[in-house]
């Protein structure tokens, strides 16, 4: 098959051999696939992302050697291996989680040489985790359920009470899917925050309440506005008196060095801040003021099955518009170009690769 594979720290495409299922496996041609934040830095910074993947206990590879990229993907399927149910007839759309194992061992899908990603015309799945794509759902907007659901499980890590504030800072597709599933489960206001006026105006298409440009206004000057008491002294006064008080939970979808930091300082009191971006390097920030606002601060990665099934659910049904920040589609041969517009906010927000488009 063609595939994009990680050549000496680049992506070259070239014909490699077919993937082949084994025990309760399924083999499928790739329909879409999307970039993740993730492969962009997985390329961009290869020894901080395998050390990191080391450290919380996944499955490091060289990602500089070896490996077919893509874990957001929707597929048809062509094959089957042994000891399948085969439940779904070849030609089916499907979709599913990027967790893979089998008798070549485990690993995510994309990140592993034994299970090949989307950036190549076939990948082989897991039978078990293999969901069928619901109402002709368009193969590009399916394949977006993985980014979304990592959104839904940050969204979930975030626990918003009603009535609370939810300030998403930073709007990269991970970012306007915290808005989308947000709006989605009925919360509000959700304040949405980046400098691009792009994907500013996407996080609207998606539901947000407030459109702030950090170039223009703190995203934080705004708390009293809002209802949210900011200082602490202030937040107890209230608890004393037996006056209700307006959380905010703040979903950090950044993820360089040197935000969280920023984030604990502009943090309202009693706040929970949700780190959804993958900053690879160390960051610092005061534990005093942490201590001292009664910060919670929590991670969110990935998404689990459930969470996948649901999210499917609600873009197929129409609660979430996955396809909004879908801005360029691309064939195998411009996905290096693909890459390096991503770099640009203003052009692009999720770009999709589709290994039978010819070109770029």
């Amino acid at each position: 098959m063609r595939a994009a594979i990680t050549r000496a720290g680049t992506l070259v495409v070239e014909e490699i051999p077919d993937p082949v299922p084994q025990s309760g496996q399924v083999l499928v041609r790739t329909l879409a696939c999307g970039i993740c934040g993730s492969d962009l830095h997985a390329l961009g910074d290869p020894e901080a992302f395998t050390d990191i993947m080391r450290r919380t206990g996944g499955t490091p590879h060289d990602i500089r050697n070896g490996l077919v990229l893509g874990h957001e993907f929707a597929g048809e399927i062509v094959g089957y291996g042994p000891d399948t149910v085969r439940a779904l007839p070849v030609g089916t759309t499907v979709c599913g989680p990027p967790i893979a194992f089998g008798p070549q061992g485990g690993g995510i899908v994309g990140y592993t040489p034994a299970f090949p990603g989307g950036f190549g015309e076939y990948m082989i799945l897991n039978e078990a985790f293999t969901l069928p794509v619901p109402n002709g759902l368009d193969p590009k907007a399916a394949a977006l359920t993985e980014p979304f659901s990592v959104a839904a499980r940050a969204v979930r890590r975030g626990d918003p009470a009603p009535g609370s504030v939810a300030v998403v800072l930073g709007l990269g597709p991970i970012g306007l899917g915290v808005v989308a599933v947000l709006k989605a489960r009925g919360h509000g206001p959700v304040v949405a925050v980046d400098f691009s006026p792009k994907r500013r105006a996407l996080a609207g298409r998606l539901g947000a309440d407030i459109l702030i440009d950090p170039a223009v206004e703190s995203p934080y000057d705004r708390w009293s506005s809002l209802g949210v008491i900011p200082g602490m002294l202030d937040r107890m006064a209230a608890e004393y008196r037996g006056v209700p008080v307006t959380d905010a939970v703040l979903f950090e979808c950044v993820g360089t060095p040197g935000m969280l930091a920023r984030v604990v300082d502009g943090a309202p009191a009693g706040a929970r801040i949700v780190l959804v971006g993958v900053c690879l390097r160390p960051d610092a920030f005061d534990p005093g003021v942490v201590a001292g606002k009664e910060l919670d601060v929590r991670g969110s990665f990935g998404g689990s099955p459930g969470e996948y099934r649901q999210t499917l659910r609600d873009i197929a049904e129409g609660r979430i518009d996955a396809g909004a920040v879908i801005t360029g589609v691309t064939g195998l041969d411009g996905l290096t170009a693909a890459i390096a517009e991503l770099g640009e906010p203003d052009r692009h927000a999720k770009i999709v690769v589709d290994p039978s488009q010819a070109g770029g």
